[in-house]
C-alpha cells in the first residue's frame, strides 16, 4: 500500500479503526488485499466491561503507514484517529541485514510506540522458500531470525512476534499459518478496542459528572460522547450508537426543563439567540458537517442543535431498519421544540416556526418514502398521518397569517412578511435542487399566489382525512374537517363548511366534549343562516339560547332571534315545528291520585314540571299533551296494576342529558338509555295456574339503534334538527296561555277518565306564534288507568282461627265497583244448621270513597226466616267500600247420622261440611259455604269461611274382670283456655244398664294443649249387651268468659263386643325342690283359659263346630312371647285350643320357660285369638294381601284341624290366612286368625311379676327391674 497524504477525517460509517504497518511498505502492499478481505469474515465475540452483554462482531482495519505524527498526543481523547494497533512487517532471513538495518528500524520504531505509551504492536515475520533458498549460507545454524527477534524484543511476550509462512501459495501450511495471523490480529485488535474504549467511556462519564461544575460546556461534552457512537457507528453497532444520541437528547431535555424552572445554565445562553433560519430538518446528509461544526465552535441555536440529532437518530434507525419510528419521533421533536423555545423564551419571527414545521415534516416523509415502497406505506398510514395533519395545520396558520385565506387577498404587509419568512429558508439545498416536489419548492409555491395556497392546502387537508379514515380514526378526520370548514368560511363558502361541522359535531356530542360542541353550533348556526335554512337555524338558534357555556348577551341574542321569527304573521297552514327538549325539558310528571289508576268518569289531574331553557320568559299560546288510548290494556284489575308498575307512586321522574346543564352530563349520553324492562307471564286459562314468566324489553327501538347514526329526535344534543310531526286524530290535553319562567314551572292537566282502558302519554307540544315545539317521544313511557270494576263481595274473619262451638265475628266488604247500591238492596244469604247467622240488637254498615278520606256509617236491617236471612244495604255510590260485620256460630259435629240433603235458595243440593286435618295446624278444619244472592248479578255467589274444632275426642273401653268402664278423653289444640262444665255420658235404648261417674268435678278447666280425662263403670242388672251407643256432651266456654254463655259439645260413639266371654290366668312354678325360680332354670307356665258366659247366637252361628259328642266347640289360638327378652320359651310357644262354648268351660296349659334374669320379672305376654277355620266365610273373596308369606307356616289346613297344638304360629296382623305352602287361587276360603276386641279377654296376670333368684350365690348381683 502506498503512502498517501493525510486528509481530514470525515465523520461517517466508512471509518474503521486505524492499524498502523511499520518495516518493509513492499512486503504488507503483497500482502494488503489478502489481509484486508479475510480480516472481516470471522466474527468476534466482544466482552464488554460494566456486566454488559456479549455481542458478536466482524472486525475491519484501516492499514496507514506508520509515522509518529500518528501517534495520540496527551490528552486527545479523539477514538475515530486513535491507533488500535502497530504492526512491523520483515521477511528478513540473512543474519547481517537483520544486524545491520532491521534490528535498528525495530529498535527506533519500539522506541516510538513506548514514548507516546502505546502498548498494542505485533511483530510479523514472512517466512518463504525463495528467500531461505537465496540466503542459504547466512542462515544461522541454531536459532533462527524469529528466535532472535523474540529475544531481542519479546521477552516476556512472545506472542507479539507471528510468523506467517508462505503467505502466497495455496497450501494447507500456507492457510494455516494465514488463520493463526488473521485469530492473532482479530484478538489483539480486539483487547485494544475494549481496553481503549472502556478508558473513553470513563472518561466520558467523570466528564460528564462535573456538569454541576462552572464552566462545564453541553457542546464540549456532546462532541465527546458523539465520537463514541461515531466508534459504534464504525463497528456497526448501531443500536448502541443510537443510546449515545437518546442520553444526549434527555440530557439537553433535562437542562431545558430546569431553565423553565427556574434553574440556568450559563452554556444555555448560546441556546437562546434569535433564531435566524429556520430551513427545516436536513435528512439526506449521514452528517451534517455544517450544523456539527457550529455545535462544536458552540454557535448553534437550539433548532441547529435539535435538527443535528435528530438527523443523527434517523440515519441510525433506518439502519436499523425501523422507519416508522423515525415519524414517531419526529412528531414529539416538532411539538417539543416548540416548548423549549417558548421556555428558553428564544426570539422567534412569527410565522417561523410554523414554515420550521411545515419543511420538517415533509422532510420526514419524504425520507422515508425513499426508504419504503407504496404498499409499506399505505399499510403504515397510522404512522405518518400525524406528520401530515401537523404539516396541514401549520400551513393553514401561515395561509392566516400571510392573508392567504381572506376573501380580499393579501395586503402589503403581508406580502411583507411572506418576504421575511421566505428569506429566513436561505438558499435550497443542493440535494433538493432537482426535486421537482421538495419541500422547500412546495413551501416557496404554496407563499406565492392564493390559489397556490389553496390547491397545496387541499391536497395535504384531503389526504390527512383520507387517511385517519382509513386507519379507523374518525375524530381525528373530523377535526381536520372542521378546521377546512374554518377555512372555507373564510372563503365565503358556508355550504362546504356546513358538511364538515356537523361531521366534527357529531364528534363532539357523542364523546361529550362540551365546549367545541358550543363552538361548533355556533359556526354551524352562522351557516345555515347566510344559507336561509330557517327551520334548521332555528332549531340550533334554540340549542344556543339554552347552553350555559355562552354569555347570557349571546344567549339572549338566540332567544331574540327565536322569539322574532315567532312574532312574524304569515301562512298559518304551515308551522315551523321544532324540538321541544332545546325549548324546555320534562322533568317530573306527577298523577293525583299517586295511584295512576282511576275507575271511569273519577277526576284524574297530571301534573307537568317542565324546566324552561330559554334565558327569558316566554309565552306559550298552547301546552298540549297527546293521548294513546289502548281498550284491551283496560278492566277490573287496573287499580292493582297501576299501583304495581310505579316505583315510587305516582311521580315519575325523567332523566336529561343536556349541555345546557353543564359538561358533566356528557356521559350520560353517550351511555345511551337505559333498559325499561316488563314482566309478562302466561297463566292457564282453566284454573288461571303459571305456566311461564318472562323478561321484555319495551324500549328495544331506543337500544339498538346504531351507533353512528344521529341522536334521536328527543335528545336534546341533536347533531342536526330532528323531524318531528304531530300525531293527528288523538286526544289531547290542552292549556291555553301559559307562561314559562326560566327555570322550573309546573302545569297542570285534567285527564280524561271516562271510558275504560289504558291512557298513554306519546306526545308534548308547546306552540309559541308560528313554532310548534314538539316532544315526539315521552320516555320512560308514562301512562294511567281507568277501569271500571265489577262488584266484589268478600268475606273475611276479623281474628284468626276461627273457632267453631263458639261465636265468631266475620266481616263482609262490598267493593261496589261500577254498580250504584239503591236504597233497599239486600243480600239473601242461605240459612243452614251447621253455621246459623245470630241475631244482634244493631248493626252498623261504614261506606267509604276509594281515597278514603271520607267515611260514614249507617245502620243495617237484618230480617230472618228459616231459610233465608235478609240484609238491607244503605244507598252507596259506585266504586265505594262498604263494610258491616256479622256474628256466626259453627256448630261442631257430633258424629251424628246424617239428615236428609237440603237444598239452597238457587235449588242446588247443600253439601254437609266435612271436617279434615289442616296441615298447618293441629286442629280438625271445617268448611262452612254460604251461599248470597246479590241484587247486581242473577248468579249466586259462594264465599267459604273455615272453621277449626278446638278439640280432639277419643274413648275407650275399660275391664277389670267382669267390671267395665268406659273412658272419655278431650284434648284443648287450640291456644285458647276453656272451662268445661256439665261432663255426662248417656247411653241410647238400653233401660237396663246404668252409667256411674267417677268425676267428683262439676267444672274443670281445659288448658291449651292439655286433656281431660272422664271416667264411668258399667253396670247392669240382666245380661250386658254386646253393642253400646253412648252420646258425651259437656258445655264449654272460654276461661275468660262467664260459664252461663257456656256452648254445648257432643261426642257421639258405639262401643261394640264389650262382654267379657274369656279370662286367662297364668301361674309360674318354680322347678322341683326350689321355693323360687332361678335364672338359667326351667320353670312351669301354667295358663288357663276360661268361658265366662254363655255363647250369643251371632257367635253359634259364625265360630262354633260340633264335635262327635254334640258338643258345640270353637278354636283358639294362644302364643307366648315376651318382648322385653325376660324369658326364654322352650319348646312350643303358640298353639290351638279346642274351646267349649259353654259358661265356666276351662282349658289348661303346660308350657315351659327359662328367667334370663334375677330379679322381679314380669309374666310373659299371653295373648289369645280366634282361629276361624277354612269352612267360616267360603262366601266371603279374601284379600290375597292378608295371607301369610308361604315361609310362615308350612302345616296344612287338616293338620291344625286334626292336631290342634302341634306347632308353633306367629300371627302378623290382625287377621290372618294359614295355609299350605303351595299357592292359593284367587277366592278360595283359607282358615285365618282374629284378635277379639277389647274387652273380651281379660287376662289376671297382666300385670304380675315374680321373683327369680340368681342361679349361683356371686358377691355381685345382676338385677333387671323394669
Amino acid at each position: 500500500m502506498e503512502c498517501q497524504e493525510e486528509k481530514p477525517i470525515i465523520y461517517t460509517m466508512e471509518n474503521k479503526p486505524i492499524v498502523t504497518c511499520a518495516g518493509d511498505q513492499g512486503l504488507f502492499t503483497s500482502l494488503y488485499t489478502s489481509l484486508a478481505q479475510q480480516l472481516p469474515r470471522e466474527p468476534m465475540e466482544w466482552r464488554r466491561t460494566y456486566g454488559r452483554a456479549p455481542k458478536m462482531i466482524h472486525l475491519e482495519a484501516n492499514f496507514v503507514q506508520f509515522k509518529e505524527e500518528l501517534l495520540p498526543k496527551e490528552g486527545n481523547k479523539a477514538l475515530l484517529t486513535f491507533p488500535f494497533l502497530h504492526i512491523y512487517w520483515t521477511d528478513c532471513c540473512d543474519t547481517e541485514s537483520y544486524k545491520s538495518t532491521v534490528k535498528e528500524d525495530m529498535m527506533r520504531w519500539q522506541n516510538s510506540l513506548r514514548t507516546h505509551s502505546s502498548p498494542d504492536w505485533v511483530i510479523i515475520v514472512v517466512e518463504t522458500n525463495d528467500t531461505k533458498k537465496k540466503n542459504k549460507t547466512n542462515i544461522l545454524p541454531r536459532s533462527s531470525i524469529v528466535d532472535k527477534i523474540r529475544s531481542d524484543f519479546c521477552n516476556k511476550q512472545n506472542d507479539r512476534c507471528v510468523v506467517l509462512s508462505d503467505p502466497l501459495k495455496d497450501s494447507s501450511r500456507s492457510q494455516e499459518s494465514w488463520n493463526s495471523l488473521l485469530l492473532k490480529l482479530r484478538t489483539l485488535l480486539l483487547m485494544s478496542f475494549t481496553k481503549n474504549l472502556g478508558r473513553f467511556e470513563d472518561d466520558m462519564r467523570t466528564l460528564r459528572e462535573k456538569r454541576t461544575q462552572p464552566g462545564w460546556s453541553f457542546c464540549e461534552y456532546f462532541m465527546v460522547q458523539e465520537e463514541l457512537a461515531f466508534v459504534f457507528e464504525m463497528l456497526q453497532q448501531f443500536e448502541d450508537a443510537l443510546v449515545q444520541y437518546d442520553e444526549l437528547d434527555a440530557l439537553f431535555t433535562q437542562y431545558v426543563l430546569n431553565f423553565g424552572a427556574g434553574d440556568t445554565a450559563n452554556w444555555l445562553g448560546s441556546f437562546c439567540l434569535p433564531v435566524r433560519n429556520w430551513s427545516g430538518l436536513l435528512l439526506r446528509r449521514p452528517i451534517d458537517m455544517e450544523k456539527r461544526d457550529g455545535i462544536q465552535r458552540g454557535e448553534a441555536s437550539l433548532l441547529d442543535l435539535r435538527s443535528y440529532l435528530f438527523s443523527r437518530q434517523c440515519t441510525l434507525l433506518i439502519f436499523l431498519q425501523r422507519p416508522w419510528e423515525v415519524t414517531q419521533r419526529a412528531l414529539e421533536l416538532l411539538h417539543n421544540c416548540v416548548q423549549e423555545l417558548r421556555l428558553l423564551e428564544v426570539s422567534v419571527v412569527e410565522g417561523a416556526l410554523d414554515c420550521w414545521v411545515f419543511l420538517s415534516c415533509l422532510e420526514v416523509l419524504h425520507r422515508i418514502e425513499g426508504c419504503c415502497d407504496q404498499a409499506q406505506l399505505a399499510a403504515n398510514c397510522s404512522h405518518t398521518v400525524g406528520l401530515w395533519a401537523y404539516a396541514t395545520d401549520k400551513l393553514k396558520s401561515l395561509g392566516e397569517l400571510c392573508g392567504l385565506v381572506s376573501e380580499k387577498g393579501p395586503t402589503s404587509e403581508d406580502l411583507n412578511r411572506t418576504v421575511d419568512l421566505l428569506a429566513g429558508l436561505g438558499d435550497e439545498r443542493p440535494e433538493t435542487v432537482n426535486s421537482l416536489q421538495s419541500p422547500y419548492k412546495k413551501l416557496k409555491e404554496a407563499l406565492s399566489s392564493v390559489e397556490a395556497f389553496e390547491r397545496h392546502y387541499l391536497e395535504l387537508s384531503h389526504a390527512a382525512m383520507e387517511m385517519y379514515r382509513a386507519i379507523g380514526r374518525l375524530r381525528s378526520a373530523r377535526l381536520v374537517g372542521k378546521s377546512l370548514a374554518e377555512f372555507y368560511m373564510r372563503k365565503g363558502d358556508p355550504e362546504r363548511a356546513d358538511k364538515f361541522l356537523q361531521e366534527a359535531l357529531k364528534s363532539y356530542v357523542s364523546e361529550g366534549w362540551s365546549l367545541p360542541v358550543t363552538h361548533t353550533r355556533r359556526q354551524i348556526a352562522e351557516c345555515q343562516k347566510l344559507l336561509g335554512r330557517t327551520e334548521e337555524y332555528l332549531q340550533t338558534s334554540a340549542l344556543l339560547a339554552g347552553d350555559v357555556n355562552l354569555t347570557t348577551e349571546e344567549r339572549n341574542h338566540f332567544c331574540q332571534e327565536i322569539l322574532t321569527f315567532t312574532g312574524k304573521t304569515g301562512d298559518q297552514s304551515h308551522k315551523v315545528t321544532l324540538s321541544m327538549s332545546v325549548f324546555t325539558q320534562l322533568t317530573r310528571l306527577q298523577f293525583h291520585p299517586a295511584t295512576a289508576s282511576v275507575h271511569s268518569g273519577a277526576v284524574l289531574q297530571v301534573e307537568l314540571t317542565l324546566r324552561c331553557l330559554m334565558p327569558v320568559t316566554v309565552h306559550i299560546q298552547q301546552l298540549g299533551a297527546i293521548i294513546h288510548f289502548d281498550l284491551d290494556h283496560g278492566g277490573t284489575l287496573g287499580r292493582a296494576k297501576g299501583a304495581r308498575r310505579q316505583t315510587k307512586p305516582g311521580t315519575i321522574e325523567f332523566t336529561q342529558s343536556n349541555s345546557a346543564a353543564g359538561p358533566h352530563t356528557f356521559s350520560s349520553l353517550a351511555a345511551g338509555p337505559s333498559l325499561e324492562l316488563d314482566e309478562i307471564q302466561d297463566r292457564s286459562p282453566t284454573d288461571n295456574s303459571l305456566n311461564s314468566t318472562g323478561v321484555v324489553c319495551k324500549n328495544t327501538h331506543l337500544l339498538m339503534r346504531r351507533h353512528d347514526s344521529t341522536s334521536p329526535p328527543d335528545t336534546p344534543n341533536c347533531i342536526s334538527p330532528p323531524t318531528v310531526s304531530m300525531k293527528e286524530g288523538a286526544q289531547m290535553l290542552k292549556v291555553q296561555d301559559v307562561t314559562l319562567e326560566p327555570g322550573n314551572n309546573s302545569i297542570t292537566f285534567t285527564a280524561p277518565s271516562g271510558q275504560p282502558g289504558t291512557y298513554t302519554l306519546r306526545q308534548l307540544c308547546a306552540t309559541v306564534g308560528e313554532v310548534q315545539f314538539v316532544l315526539p317521544h315521552i320516555y320512560p313511557s308514562v301512562r294511567y288507568e281507568v277501569y271500571s270494576q265489577e262488584p266484589q263481595l268478600t268475606v273475611e274473619p276479623l281474628s284468626e282461627p276461627l273457632l267453631a262451638g263458639l261465636p265468631q265475628m266475620v266481616k263482609f266488604t262490598l267493593l261496589t265497583g261500577h254498580y250504584a247500591v239503591k236504597k233497599g238492596d239486600a243480600l239473601q244469604l242461605s240459612n243452614t244448621d251447621t253455621m246459623p247467622l245470630l241475631p244482634s240488637t244493631s248493626c252498623t254498615a261504614c261506606i267509604s270513597s276509594p281515597t278514603e278520606d271520607s267515611v260514614r256509617e249507617s245502620i243495617l236491617s237484618i230480617q230472618s226466616s228459616e231459610k233465608v236471612t235478609s240484609i238491607s244495604l244503605p244507598a252507596t255510590p259506585p266504586y265505594h267500600t262498604l263494610e258491616f260485620q256479622l256474628e256466626v256460630l259453627c256448630i261442631i259435629p257430633s258424629g251424628a247420622e246424617r239428615p236428609p240433603n237440603e237444598r239452597l235458595t238457587n235449588g242446588e243440593v247443600r253439601h254437609r261440611p266435612r271436617s279434615y286435618s289442616h296441615p298447618d295446624t293441629p286442629m280438625t278444619a271445617i268448611d262452612q259455604r254460604m251461599s248470597i244472592d246479590c241484587p247486581w248479578s242473577i248468579y249466586s255467589t259462594l264465599l267459604a269461611l273455615t272453621f277449626y274444632i278446638p278439640f280432639k275426642t277419643k274413648h275407650a273401653l275399660l275391664s277389670a274382670g267382669n267390671r267395665k268402664y268406659i273412658q272419655v278423653c278431650v284434648q284443648n289444640v287450640s291456644e285458647v283456655n276453656f272451662t268445661l262444665a256439665e261432663v255426662k255420658l248417656v247411653k241410647k235404648q238400653q233401660a237396663s244398664l246404668e252409667l256411674q261417674s267417677l268425676s267428683t268435678k262439676t267444672q274443670q278447666l281445659l288448658c291449651s294443649k292439655h286433656s281431660v280425662f272422664c271416667l264411668w263403670e258399667v253396670r247392669w242388672k240382666d245380661d250386658l249387651p254386646s253393642c253400646l251407643q253412648c252420646v258425651f256432651s259437656a258445655s264449654f266456654s272460654p276461661s275468660n268468659q262467664d260459664v252461663s254463655a257456656s256452648k254445648p259439645f257432643h261426642y257421639q260413639f258405639q262401643l261394640e263386643r264389650v262382654t267379657t266371654l274369656y279370662s286367662v290366668r297364668a301361674e309360674i312354678l318354680p322347678p322341683a325342690g326350689e321355693q323360687n325360680c332361678r335364672s338359667g332354670f326351667l320353670c312351669g307356665l301354667e295358663v288357663c283359659i276360661t268361658r265366662l258366659t254363655e255363647p250369643a247366637e251371632g257367635e253359634l252361628a259364625e265360630e262354633s263346630k260340633t264335635d262327635t259328642d254334640g258338643l258345640k266347640t270353637t278354636k283358639l289360638m294362644y302364643e307366648v312371647a315376651d318382648s322385653s327378652s325376660n324369658w326364654a320359651v322352650c319348646g312350643k310357644s303358640s298353639g290351638m285350643v279346642s274351646m267349649p262354648m259353654t259358661a265356666n268351660a276351662t282349658h289348661k296349659l303346660q308350657i315351659e320357660v327359662m328367667p334370663l334374669f334375677a330379679g322381679h320379672l314380669p309374666f310373659p305376654k299371653i295373648k289369645v285369638l280366634k282361629y276361624l277355620p277354612h269352612t267360616a266365610a267360603v262366601a266371603i273373596q279374601p284379600d290375597p294381601d292378608s295371607c301369610v308369606e308361604n315361609d310362615s307356616l308350612s302345616l296344612l289346613d287338616k293338620t291344625l284341624d286334626d292336631q290342634a297344638d302341634t306347632a308353633s304360629i306367629r300371627s302378623r296382623g290382625s287377621v290372618h290366612s294359614v295355609g299350605s305352602g303351595e299357592p292359593q287361587q284367587k277366592g278360595v276360603a283359607m282358615p285365618r286368625l282374629e284378635p277379639f276386641s277389647p274387652g273380651q279377654v281379660f287376662n289376671h296376670s297382666h300385670a304380675r311379676q315374680v321373683l327369680v333368684l340368681p342361679a349361683t350365690d356371686d358377691h355381685i348381683m345382676e338385677v333387671n327391674a323394669t
